[in-house]
Parts: C-alpha cells; structure tokens; sequence
C-alpha cells in the first residue's frame, strides 16, 4: 500500500487522528534499496519482539530506486512524498502515522530499532519528545571524526548556550515523539535542519525532553550527508531562531562601545593616559548608529517569530505589553529634536563668524548621529506595530 503526501503536509489534521496504533515507525528513504529490507524487517520485528501494536511507514523521498517498491514487500505502508528534503520527509510521514507515539530512525542501518521499547517506556512515563544520544556508544567506523570530535559537539553545544535544552546529541536521528506534541511545535523546515528545529521547537514549547544512550553503527551504502552544507544549514538555523544572540547582543555590544566613545572624546577624558579625538569620535558615531541598526532588526526579528512562527519569548512578550508605537514615535522624535537643536547651534555660531571658516567639527558629527539614530527608532516603531497588526487578526 502506497500514498502520496503533499509538500506541507497538515500536521494538525494528523494529530486528531485516531490512534489506531501505539506506535508507528516513521522511516525517511531516498535511494536506500541496499538496507530498506533489512531495516523495516527489524523495526517490525521490534515490534513484535516487544508486543507492541505499532506499523512501520517509509516515506519515500522520491527514490530513483526499487526502495519503495522493497520497503513494501518488506511490510511497510510506504508514503511518497514528491519534494525531497531530511524534513519534508518526515513531515509526510508524521502526516501518515496513525500511532500514539512516533519513532523516528534511518534507513541506512546506523540505527538499531529493538530500542523502541526504551523510547515507549520514556513516552509512557510522560516524556513528549526522546532523543537517542549516540556519543558515547559509536562503533568503529560509524561517524568521521570531524563530525564526533568537532561538528556535533559544536553544534549541540551551541545549540544549548542558545535555547538551554539540555540534549547533549542534538543531532541523533532515532528519536521518539508523542504526536499529540506535534502541533506545538508547528515543524516546518524541510532539510537537515529538521532535527534541530525539533529540538528547538520543543524547547520553546516547553515540553518534556529526555535522553539516553543508544548505539551507533556503520552505515550500509553511501552517505547523502553534506558535512559543510548541512552544518552551515544546522548553524543558520540556530542563529536565525535566535534573534536576542544574532542581533540584541551585538546590538548592545556596539551601541554601549559608540556611545562611551563619543562621551570620551566630547567631554575631553583622558583614558589610558591620552585623549581621543575625532577620529575616535566618528568611530563612536558608527557603533552607535550601527549598533541602534541591529537592535531594531532584532526587534523586529522577535516580533515576526512572535506573529507569524509562534515563537513567543517571554521578555519580549512583556516589552511589548508594556511599550506602544507612542513611546517608540517619542524617543525618536526627542533625539532627532536634540540633533536638529544642535545642528542649530552650529549654524547660529557659523553666523556670528560672518559665515567664515567651521570649526565645529566634534558638535557636527554628535549632531548627525543624534538625528540619525533618531529616526531609526522613530521608523522603527512603525515598522514593529505594522509587523504587530497581525496580533489584531
């Protein structure tokens, strides 16, 4: 038996499902005719080994192979899913599944599925999202050692500095996942990068993740990985859910530098033993007008995860309660008031020379940068409550 799932398949529609089973085995497959036999007969003898009521699902990924035409005579109810991509599979799959629990594992063999019944005890105790972690357990030959020594660690670890999961294998592909917990997580990404917005996602949701230990083995056949394309992706797609570590932070960083430098050189204090004159001033002027850059993307960055992806975040949430587009409209109008005020002063002296040479250097650049920053804020503003009309909706 074989269906065709759409790119985006409904998840919200899968979830309200009957659970015909308790478990469904959802295995990704493009090009696997070497293993695809081999790997759904031991899923389903996991299954059975385990007395657990469950099916076995290979979404398809648009095979140029006999794998889809194998993993059903192997037993698998096999899902086509036309657009390729690590997520898009998956997301087909889970659209298909008909279980309580869903776990997730390879097709190449890397994976050993007698652990199902470890990930169900986890899902029983009330876990809504299990991850394997693969680190400690590899075998020899199984993962390069740019990826165990170099790219995981990295990843994982940065992805825990950034969202505080906890998961040490953030990137491990067998995992488990209650399906009444997908639509809280609103998955969408169709390549590599699925397993982390997994991860990430159930972490903003708050939901129960555990871990433990499995193995790792050889992988049967060749490897589809990229290691450069599908890290970047992995590390682009941390970064992107992350607007407080992309953009707040370096915002601030350089905001707080460019003003404490243009303070120095105008008010003429002496810092490690000399004065800092205009160039330092104009080096200040671009950090600061640089750094309100940034932070207003940021903003605005939290603002379209909020409105549109669903990703609220807490601080966010009450700065927004509690400041309008008014006090934005304000402070801009205020500093660009100050800049013109100066700009002003700079022009009555120019006029009390007879309009001769300038000499007002210093004021100049101040007076630039208070209008400049000024009117980001003020446009700023406008452009968060645009952003925040969809919460009227």
């Amino acid at each position: 038996m074989s269906t065709t799932i759409p790119t985006r398949p409904p998840l919200s529609s899968a979830t309200g499902a009957t659970d015909d089973y308790v478990v469904s085995v959802v295995i990704p497959c493009l090009n696997e005719e070497e293993n695809i036999v081999a790997v759904v007969t031991q899923a389903r003898q996991a299954l059975d080994d385990a007395e657990i009521a469950g099916e076995v699902i290979v979404a398809d990924n648009a095979s140029e192979d006999r794998s889809a035409e194998l993993a059903t005579e192997a037993g698998a109810r096999v899902v086509h899913v036309p657009v390729r991509g690590y997520g898009s599979a998956y997301l087909g799959g889970f659209n298909a599944a008909k279980g309580r629990y869903i776990v997730m594992g390879d097709a190449d063999l890397t994976y050993d599925f007698h652990e199902i019944p470890n990930f169900v005890r986890e899902l029983d105790d009330g876990a809504d999202l299990v991850m394997g972690n693969r680190m400690n357990n590899i075998q020899p030959g199984a993962m390069p050692w740019l990826h165990r020594y170099v790219g995981n660690p990295l990843l994982s670890g940065f992805l825990n500095v950034l969202f505080r999961t906890g998961v040490r294998d953030a990137h491990c592909g067998m995992r488990a996942v209650r399906r009444s917990a997908l639509p809280a997580m609103d998955l969408r990404t169709p390549g590599m990068e699925f397993a982390s917005e997994m991860v990430i996602r159930a972490s903003k949701a708050k939901l129960d993740i555990r871990e433990f230990d499995i193995q790792y083995h050889p992988r049967g056949g060749e490897s589809k990985l990229s290691t450069w394309r599908d890290g970047w992706r992995h590390l682009r797609f941390l970064l992107a859910h992350s607007p407080t570590h992309l953009f707040l932070i370096p915002g601030l960083v350089l905001l707080t530098l460019g003003a404490l430098a243009m303070v120095t050189v105008l008010t003429g204090v002496s810092l490690f033993g000399r004065e800092w004159s205009i160039h330092s001033l104009i080096a200040g002027s671009l950090g600061t007008i640089v750094g309100i850059q940034v932070i207003s993307l940021g903003l605005c960055a939290h603002a379209y995860g909020m409105y549109f992806m669903g990703d609220v975040d807490p601080w966010f949430d009450r700065m927004r309660s509690r400041y309008r587009l008014e006090h934005g409209l304000a402070i801009g109008g205020l500093l660009t008031v100050v800049g013109i005020v100066a700009a002003a002063v700079i022009v009555i002296r120019w006029a009390s020379q007879d309009f001769g040479a300038l000499s007002e250097t210093k004021l100049a650049i101040a007076s630039v940068t208070m209008i400049v920053i000024g009117l980001q804020v003020f446009f700023s503003s406008f452009l968060l409550s645009i952003i925040g009309l969809r919460r009227d909706r």
